[in-house]
Parts: structure tokens; sequence; C-alpha cells
């Protein structure tokens, strides 16, 4: 994909096309930013770039639509296998990267959650970050940069990517054939994330956030096992906490605003719900639930047992 259809980040677009011109990219870069904000979409023009023309990509020569398939037989992927990126997956990286690329002119390796390195392998990779053999190059990204080993951090390139604004994220929804409104209300919830907002356009998740915001305020310590049954059916799916999450955390941000006595809510048409748990509960009762779960978004991030960080959750929520 060439460099121009990504949305939002001139600024890093503009350094790696210099970079490129001048012939002087680095060998190991370190992409961080918040989750789906475009990290891994740049890092895949930056191959297309290196292995079309050495500028930019084109998007349509056999060398780019493999790398946009991800088929490139020079272009690899590591990622965590089960919590941690292991010792043996380091090796066989290593392995790979030693042979001569079977078309490109060097060898791409993006290794995704570079937070999660388990120490040995962290400590197995330094020297291939320091000189990578054959001139290979290695893109790391990660959403949790001060999660990635002081070690790896300092032999890598940093990029920092900021989260969209919401005005960038609508109309790129829009683009992609969304509705005006639903993408605007998808962009709103998104904390500047593409990627989040394009889970969030599903009917099921935008529809049926009512429900869940509902069942949630409707349990009680009173009845712990049908509070147990609601985080065990949820902690099935990770991806889902994190996105309930973010949900209920927007509609708490409205009850605060309705509060101070505006309308002007992202959740508009949950406006009646916000203002019955406006008048419900008391300020202070609702920073304190945003804090709880800014510290159970913290303990996922840390990999901590999904139904105990949820359970601990929705005990403080309800208390």
């Amino acid at each position: 994909m060439p460099f121009s259809i990504i949305a939002g980040h001139e600024r890093i677009i503009g350094i790696l096309r210099r970079t490129l011109a001048a012939k002087r990219t680095a060998h190991a870069y370190l992409f961080d930013g918040p989750e789906g904000c475009g990290k891994r979409t740049t890092a895949l023009a930056l191959v297309e770039a290196v292995f079309c023309n050495g500028t930019d990509g084109c998007g349509n020569c056999p060398s780019c639509r493999k790398v946009a398939a991800l088929q490139h037989p020079d272009l690899h992927l590591l990622e965590p296998d089960g919590a941690f990126i292991k010792i043996d997956q380091v090796r066989a990286l290593q392995r790979e990267l030693s042979l001569r690329p079977f078309e490109a002119p060097c060898k791409v390796c993006i290794i995704d959650d570079a937070d999660r390195f388990h120490p040995a392998a962290g400590n197995a990779l330094l020297k291939t970050l320091e000189e990578p053999p054959g001139n290979a190059l290695l893109i790391l990204l990660s959403a949790n940069p001060d999660g990635v080993l002081q070690t790896i951090r300092s032999r890598c390139q940093a990029v920092h990517f900021t989260a969209l604004a919401e005005e960038t994220v609508a109309t790129t929804l829009v683009a992609r054939g969304i509705e005006t409104e639903t993408a605007r209300l998808a962009a709103s919830l998104a904390a500047g994330s593409l990627g989040k907002a394009l889970e969030l356009c599903s009917v099921e998740t935008l529809g049926g956030r009512s429900e869940q915001i509902e069942q949630l305020f409707s349990l009680s310590l009173q009845e712990i096992g049908q509070l147990f049954a609601f985080s065990e059916r949820l902690s099935a799916d990770k991806e889902e906490v994190q996105t309930l999450l973010d949900l209920l955390t927007a509609f708490l941000r409205d009850v605060l605003i309705v509060q101070a006595g505006s309308d002007h809510v992202v959740n508009l048409d949950l406006l009646e719900l916000t203002r019955r748990e406006a008048a419900r509960q008391p300020a202070t009762r609702v920073m304190a639930s945003i804090g709880h779960i800014a510290a159970a978004r913290q303990a996922l991030q840390r990999n901590v047992n999904t139904r105990l960080a949820l359970d601990t959750l929705l005990m403080r929520l309800v208390a």
C-alpha cells in the first residue's frame, strides 16, 4: 500500500519518505502508540516501499500485492506464542534472516507486541538488532512501550504514533462505506483508534451496548452469583472485555457531562439511560468507577487473568 493511503500520520510518513530517499533507513524501528492507530499499516507500507522501488510502494506490482497479503517470502512476522515471544521463536527468526533474500533487496521482520518478549528471548534478539544479517530490517510494534525491554528499546529508532483525530477516524470510516451517523458514533467511542472504530461499527457492538450497560448496573453484591455469571460470560473473549471497558468509560464520561448540566454527550442515543445514571450516582462514585476501569485495563495489559480482573472490577463497580 502506498504511504498516501495512511490517514493521520503525515509527520511520520514524511520522516520515513525522507529516510528512504536518502537511503538512511534504520536497521531496527520501534513503532509505539495506541492499539489500532496505524502502526502495523505503516510498517507494511514501509516494507512495500523497500521491496518495491525504494521510495514508496506502488500497491499494484507482485511484490506489493504479496506484502499486502502477508505472503511475501522475504517478509516474516513474529508475535507472542501464548503469553510471550519465546526464545525458540527468536532463534527460528535468526535462522531465517541469515539466509539470502528470495526476491527482495533484503529480509524484513515485523514483530508484534514487542513488549511481550520473554527476557531470555529478548536478550537473544539483541545481537540481531545491533547487526541484522544481510541488511535485514526489523520493525517492532507495541502499544505499551514502557513494557519493552530497555535493552531492546535502546537498539531501535523510536517512532511514536499518537491517537488519530476523531474527525480523521470518522472520515476514513465513511470513505470505507460506513454510514455517516454510525461512523461518527464509532469514531467518538474509539479514542483515536481506527481499528477499534471498525470493530465498533458492527451492529452487534453498538446496538448491544445499551443492554450490556443496563445489565451491569443491575448487578449487586447481594446476588453475587449473577455477577460472577456475567463476568464468566464476558471473560471468554478478552477483546470483548476491552471493548466493554472502553464503552463503559465513554458512558461514565457522558454521565459526568450530564451532571455538569450539558447534553453534549458521545452516546447521544443513550441519553435517557445516561440521565438516569446521572441522577442515581453521585459524581464522586462515577469518577471512582472510571478509576477502577482504568486499573482493570492496566491489569489486563499485564496479562492478569481476565476472569479475575473482571470479577474484581464488577465487585468494585457495584459495591
